[in-house]
């Protein structure tokens, strides 16, 4: 199954990349960050890399 945290904070970010508006982007972003948090302390090496690059697709997203 897999770390439950580390699926929630990747499934965040794609609602993040996939919103709509800025309003939803906005909310989606926080809930991102927030699983992508609780993910990094439980997650192994190769998961806190991938988690790394979830967050950088966020900063580029906010960029826009």
């Amino acid at each position: 199954m897999g770390n439950k945290l580390f699926q929630q904070a990747r499934t965040a970010v794609k609602n993040v990349l996939h919103a709509n508006n800025k309003a939803e982007t906005e909310d989606k972003v926080s809930i991102a960050k927030n699983a992508l948090s609780s993910a990094y302390a439980n997650s192994t090496p190769a998961e806190q890399e991938q988690l790394r690059e979830f967050q950088q697709q966020l900063e580029d997203e906010n960029v826009r």
